[in-house]
Parts: C-alpha cells; structure tokens; sequence
C-alpha cells in the first residue's frame, strides 16, 4: 500500500500574493489552455524551479529573439527531448550538490505538448523515468500538433478532424482510438503519475505539489483545450476542460507508489456529447451516416471509467 503524500492546503489568498513567474505578454493564442497550465504549475510551488520545454507552441510563443515570458531559468529544447535535456541539469546538479557548491533544494520540470510527449519525445521520456531521475514532466495535451498545422497525433481522440485525417466522403476523422499515455507512465513503475485539468485547479495545484515532495521521477498529463485546432470559441478553455472531467472523457486521478485513487468523481456523468458539440473537429459526429461514432466514443469512455473505478477499488481508494 502507498504512503500518501500530504501537500499543504491551497489557498486562494495565498496564491493571490504569488509572483507571477510565467508573465503577460507572451504570443499564445487568446484563449489557449497551456499559458494557464503552465502558470498553474508555476503558482504551485515556492520551491526555485529549472525547467525545459520541448519546442511546440507554448515554447515558439513564449520566447521570442531575446524576449521572454519566463522568469526562471528555462531552456528550449528540441521536439523530442526535453526530458532527456532536464535529466541532464538534475545530474549536473546532483553532482554540485555533492561537491558542496549548491546548498539549495531546487526543483526540475519540464513540459512539452503532445506531439513532444506521447509521440516524437516519447523515447526520451520514457529513458529518464527509467533512469530514476528526480523530476517533474508536464505534458500539457491539447490532442494534434497544433504548432505545425493541426496534424493528428497519437493523443488526436476517435472521431477528430484534423489536416491529416480530415473528416469527408473518404474518411470520417480520425480511426484510431487516442493512446492512454497516463497508463503507459503508471506502467513504468515511477513513484507518481496522476492527470489533471485547469479546470479543477485546486486539484491540480495539490498534484504538482505532491509530485515535488516526491524523490524520483514523476509524471503529470494535464489537458490543455486549443480552440484554433478544436475549432471552439476563444473563451471556452475552462469550460471545455471542466467538460472533459464532468464526462469522465478526462478523469482525474493519481497513481501513486502503484496504488490508484480517483480525485474527483463528477455527481452525475454528463454524456460525452456536452464535450463534443462545443467543438467544430467532431460538427461530422452529430451527421446520420457517423452515429455509430458518437455510440463508440461513449462505449469506449464508459468501459475505461469502470476500469478506472476497480482500479481505486481494488486498492481501496475508491
């Protein structure tokens, strides 16, 4: 059985005097989740934080020439290894530490998109978690590449039209179900995982909290809503993300020393249409020929959510 790791309270006052350290000013689009995501994280945590960041969106639009919207030190790194760059500062510093030359707990995250995390930086993400080191990634998941063209990734969910598998009279959107990368970390035996949504902030300020107590290599898969590549208005981001957990399509949970626990069950489980419609990539779903698509997305989301629960079950943390 897992030792659960308390974090302090969450306090609005509290977080209300924080320093900004992901500023204004930054050319994200109006709207997009992963500015909210990453000051979230920030907001966190008083702990002196190094962090690297695979290049995506949030990296291009955060760091313009000599311009930046970050106020730790930061590093960009290629698409597919961020974790691979921030292992490497975690050894540096263990080894300072040793020598006597830093005398200070500092903190490693690094955060990459999707693309950067499930696909492309997969490899190098999957080396550091197994090589122990103590860090923090982020994946802030808005579900294709959005950076360069809105191409379907291995996290685009069934049934979503993107430029590489644009919904028409050949194909109706994407044909493969989205990978459960949450899953896949948990498999590798680290001490924590757990997914979370801006939306449920409070939980997710907990989350990032408890992964920094934690020795070792820890895991967080965050969904971040893109209204360019979700085709949504510009001022849903919230809402679309507290969709995805009222619909269970994004459950929050944690897996910690192995052991599962659920952090929020929804009163009612809204039906997965309400996180659907909102979004002109699934307008295809709601035609009479693509029924059958809308009834597997909801069979497939209402199986993973009584597995979820077992899981927790099981363990005892239901």
């Amino acid at each position: 059985m897992a030792t659960e790791t308390k974090p302090k309270p969450v306090s609005l006052k509290e977080l209300s005097k924080k320093e900004d350290r992901f500023t204004h000013g930054h050319r994200m689009c109006a709207g997009c989740g992963a500015p909210i995501v990453v000051k979230q994280v920030l907001m966190a945590t008083d702990y002196p934080i190094i962090a690297s960041n695979a290049t995506g969106c949030l990296e291009v639009s955060s760091c313009i020439s000599t311009y930046t919207a970050w106020k730790i030190p930061w590093i960009h790194s290629a698409f597919e290894n961020a974790a691979a760059t921030i292992a490497g500062v975690e050894t540096m510093y263990r080894a300072l530490r040793k020598k006597g030359r830093i005398d200070r707990e500092i903190k490693f995250i690094a955060f990459g998109g999707d693309g950067g995390t499930y696909d492309i930086g997969f490899q190098s993400l999957s080396g550091a978690m197994e090589r122990g080191h103590d860090m923090l990634y982020i994946c802030y998941d808005n579900g294709a590449y959005m950076n360069t063209g809105i191409q379907r990734s291995s996290a685009t969910p069934f049934g979503a039209n993107t430029t590489t598998c644009p919904a028409g009279s050949v194909i109706p959107g994407k044909l493969q179900k989205r990978k459960d990368l949450t899953r896949i970390m948990a498999a590798h035996g680290i001490p924590y995982v757990a997914q979370a949504s801006p939306s449920h902030w409070a939980d997710f300020i907990k989350k990032v909290r408890k992964a920094l107590e934690i020795k070792g290599p820890k895991f967080i898969n965050v969904i971040s809503p893109c209204n360019r590549g979700w085709r949504s208005k510009t001022n849903d981001a919230i809402l679309l993300s507290r969709l995805a957990v009222e619909t269970c399509y994004w459950p929050l949970y944690e897996v910690e020393d192995g052991v599962t626990r659920i952090t929020f069950k929804p009163k009612e489980k809204k039906p997965i249409e309400e996180f659907l419609k909102p979004q002109g990539r699934f307008k295809h779903l709601f035609s009479p020929e693509n029924e059958w698509m809308l009834r597997q997305i909801q069979e497939d989301i209402d199986r993973d959510w009584e597995a979820l629960q077992r899981a927790a079950s099981e363990a005892g943390q239901d």
